[in-house]
């Protein structure tokens, strides 16, 4: 769990500038067109279109851009074809990198994935190779300058959290996939705002960075694949200490 809060707490930092919005918006809008066109327009009977609209606004979307994206999805507006993918691989150092993907051509997605992982020193593998290490979970983190661990530890435990762990700026909380929206909804009703909030993918163990030569390598595959117009999420199982993270800034 700590490598995918190193990472989520990098992306945070990092901050998406206006440069990277519109990259932002491409990737929320097709999450968006694949929620509608699976499970229908309607997002109170769309779990997964809820999800998507939340990330929209989450990014500052406009209510018109996700409403033609809803239409899209539903055919409204002509049809659009995106599948899901997934990649597997390894970065530097033995690191486990998992990478979902939309895509309307999986002939040019699988070897551009393939040599973002080649040309950052890693390689992709067969499918199965890391995914078994890796559990769908609900994932929020709650500043700890924002709410009282022993009173958010009640509230999210009564919604349907799974565990709650302080590591250090922030409160990260787990759940089952299936109490995401209760919990997230108990959040928001006591008005605890939230840092983040995602359907994630985290790993049963982490695999410590040893040096800063290494963490290099490994920040900037992940950042590549960020930066892909087909790449949706990334998830690894690093863990890098404090020390080495401070080095990199």
């Amino acid at each position: 769990m700590a490598g995918h809060s190193h990472w989520a707490g990098i992306k945070h930092k990092k901050a998406a500038n206006d440069a990277k919005r519109g990259k932002i918006w491409s990737k929320v809008a097709r999450m968006i067109i694949v929620a509608a066109k699976d499970g229908g327009g309607d997002p109170g009977q769309n779990l997964a279109l809820r999800y998507a609209i939340d990330k929209a606004k989450g990014a500052n979307m406009p209510k018109d851009t996700i409403e033609k994206a809803i239409k899209k999805g539903t055919g409204d507006l002509g049809a659009v074809e995106y599948v899901d993918v997934l990649y597997e691989g390894y970065a530097p150092g033995g690191v486990a990198i998992m990478v979902e993907g939309l895509t309307d051509n999986r002939n040019r997605t699988a070897p551009e994935i393939k040599k973002i992982f080649e040309k950052r020193g890693g390689s992709m593998g067969a499918s199965g190779c890391v995914s078994y290490m890796f559990k769908k979970k609900g994932l929020m983190t709650v500043k700890t300058d924002v709410a009282d661990e022993e009173s958010l530890m009640d509230i999210v435990l009564t919604a349907g959290a799974e565990d709650m762990e302080n590591i250090g700026e922030v409160y990260e909380i787990t759940c089952e996939p299936e109490s995401y929206d209760e919990l997230k909804s108990a959040l928001e009703e006591k008005e605890i705002p939230l840092e983040t909030s995602e359907l994630s993918r985290i790993p049963d163990s982490t695999i410590p960075v040893a040096n800063v030569d290494t963490a290099r390598k490994i920040l900037n595959l992940m950042e590549d694949f960020e930066d892909h117009d087909d790449v949706q999420e990334v998830y690894a199982n690093f863990d890098i200490p404090e020390n080495i993270l401070t080095q990199l800034q």
